[in-house]
């Protein structure tokens, strides 16, 4: 098979290896899945304020395309708590609408999210995602849970709260309504989270979910909850997911473009992540652009077909590899189990009744808020704390799509503060090795030449870098007798222009003061690329040695001898006792 086609259509290779063995336990994997994704599909519909076949219809369509055009074997995708909250907090963000224009809304921004996944992958920017810390997408996920929470109370109490409400409002709401609270609401709630948590702790592998919304049902129809003014979800349509038209009005595309951008990115981070964590356990490469491909295909289909945006699913994911799935057919089992239980059993949520769904989706949200890692960043790292705080601050009182940009932003700025100030580290030889090594004159309390520095430098000369850098360049060539430095280059990755720049000023300045800037250990990338662009020629090629041995055999012979004889410690091989016990630097060249 050509390259191109595997690249364009995935499923042509793995197509290939399927047979009776693999197709059955993908069916096994495929029939755990759908139970899995029952309730989740509803639950996260119900986020995202949709209907809840919405929810389904997305865990049917979905999953279908993102496995036909992934690269994972076993990633899952289809509605999840994170991304429905995004959804609803953009769709809501553009003002009132009725229930067609908010669907119209969220279709919109399903279509804009899939478009842009797929230029980012069409133009093979599947790294993109690298910038994009985990302590952001962490903090966020955890700020997401809280308003997931935050926004089933109210079912959960049956108190009568208006939606669009801010975090803040809302709570304050709640809390001066709390004596309207329906007790058979909160018995039903708390039976389905009880029940689901027992269910849960009891086995894993069975589905807790379902099996709590089960019990919330009965517990429904026992305490005659419909006539106690408990509300119920009703029943589904008992379709397959039906054609659908976004919104492609101007001042619709213009008002959700940037939310959907912010659908689009929290995406593939998830995706792409998860597919990647998976991975790692089925010991397969994932490739983040074809990732991004088969995600924007999903949700761009998906906008047509009544769904809404989706993404990986780590639950369903995990549970797909654990279930022993071997190929991307499980996923499309999965989907289409799911659509036969839509069209033969569509009352299943008919008796489902609001407070059991909220009693479910409080659980995800508590799943969803990762305390070990949150715990162990607070530990390792202010910055990264930092970084964790103010997102998850944001993603509480911001609108949730700029909550992700100032995580991003505020995580890319402290790393581009901590390489803009690369170390440079003043080293001298040690008296007397045989090898001559070199190492940090703090830790190994190293005397150095007052003629002569050297320092390391540990990161890229950039233009973001050169101020930080410069400045300790002069501060240590304008002490005392010094006017001599070398620099040894072997931490130094690239040498952009300004960076190159900034050593033709130093080695000139030194130079009209008698002295000398060299370089030593560069990196032979490095070296290529300064005489490709001229800088090597400009700088002075004699001044760039292989080695600091070559460089200092050079360069101690021609120190002063003037000062050397006042100086009473022997920093190189190169110095010989003087009369008095001083030191003079005598080349053994």
């Amino acid at each position: 098979m050509k390259p191109w086609l595997s690249f364009k259509f995935p499923f042509l290779s793995w197509g290939r290896n399927l047979n009776k063995s693999t197709l059955t336990d993908d069916l096994i994997a495929g029939i755990t899945g759908a139970v899995i994704v029952l309730p989740q599909g509803v639950a996260y519909a119900f986020i995202a304020g949709l209907p809840p076949e919405f929810g389904l219809y997305t865990a049917i369509i979905t999953p279908i395309i993102a496995a036909l055009f992934g690269s994972s074997s076993h990633l899952i995708s289809g509605p999840t708590a994170a991304i429905s909250i995004v959804v609803m907090s953009v769709a809501s963000g553009i003002g009132e609408l009725d229930p067609a224009q908010y669907i119209g809304a969220v279709l919109t921004i399903t279509l804009l999210a899939g478009l842009m996944q797929l230029a980012l992958g069409l133009l093979r920017l599947g790294s993109l995602v690298n910038f994009i810390s985990h302590t952001v997408v962490i903090s966020f996920t955890a700020g997401a849970a809280i308003l997931i929470g935050a926004s089933q109370l109210k079912h959960l109490l049956g108190i009568a709260i208006p939606s669009g409400l801010s975090f803040v409002e809302g709570l304050s709401q709640l809390g001066s309504q709390l004596g309207e609270t329906n007790p058979t609401s909160l018995i039903i709630g708390m039976l389905t989270l009880v029940s689901a948590l027992l269910v849960r702790k009891l086995n894993r592998r069975w589905p807790h979910l379902l099996i709590g919304m089960a019990v919330g049902s009965i517990a429904c129809l026992l305490l005659n909850g419909a006539d106690q003014g408990v509300a119920l979800v009703g029943a589904l349509p008992g379709t397959l997911p039906p054609l659908s038209l976004p919104d492609l009005s101007a001042s619709t595309l213009q008002s959700l473009t940037s939310g959907a951008f912010a659908v689009a990115l929290l995406g593939l981070i998830e995706a792409v992540s998860i597919a990647r964590a998976i991975g790692i356990r089925s010991q397969q490469q994932i490739d983040g652009n074809q990732e991004f491909i088969g995600q924007g295909l999903s949700n761009i289909v998906g906008s047509f077909f009544s769904c809404y945006a989706g993404s990986g699913s780590f639950t369903r994911s995990g549970a797909n590899y654990d279930a022993g799935a071997k190929t991307p057919m499980a996923a499309i089992f999965a989907a289409v189990i799911l659509a036969t239980i839509i069209l033969l059993v569509p009352g299943l949520t008919a008796y489902l009744p609001l407070p059991a769904m909220a009693g479910a989706i409080l659980l995800i949200a508590w799943n969803l808020i990762d305390f070990h890692h949150i715990a162990q960043i607070i530990k390792s790292s202010r910055n990264e704390a930092l970084v964790l705080v103010v997102t998850f601050m944001a993603t509480l009182f911001v609108e949730l799509e700029f909550a992700i940009y100032i995580g991003v932003f505020l995580s890319l700025a402290i790393y581009l503060r901590r390489t803009s100030r690369p170390t440079v580290m003043e080293v001298a030889p040690i008296p007397d090795h045989p090898r001559r090594q070199i190492k940090n004159t703090q830790r190994y309390s190293l005397q150095q030449c007052p003629q002569l520095k050297i320092i390391r430098i540990d990161g890229s000369l950039f233009f973001g870098a050169i101020d930080h850098i410069q400045q300790r360049i002069r501060a240590l060539s304008n002490t005392g007798d010094t006017n001599r430095l070398l620099i040894i280059g072997k931490g130094i990755n690239f040498i952009d222009v300004a960076g190159a720049e900034m050593l033709i000023q130093e080695a000139r300045r030194l130079q009209q003061r008698g002295g000398k800037l060299m370089f030593s250990s560069l990196k032979g990338t490095v070296i290529d690329e300064l005489r490709a662009n001229g800088y090597l020629e400009r700088i002075g090629e004699e001044l760039f040695y292989e080695s600091p041995e070559a460089a200092l055999g050079e360069s101690v012979a021609a120190l002063n001898p003037d000062v050397c004889q006042h100086c009473s410690a022997r920093i190189f091989r190169e110095c010989t006792p003087h009369e008095g016990g001083n030191m003079i630097a005598v080349s053994r060249l």
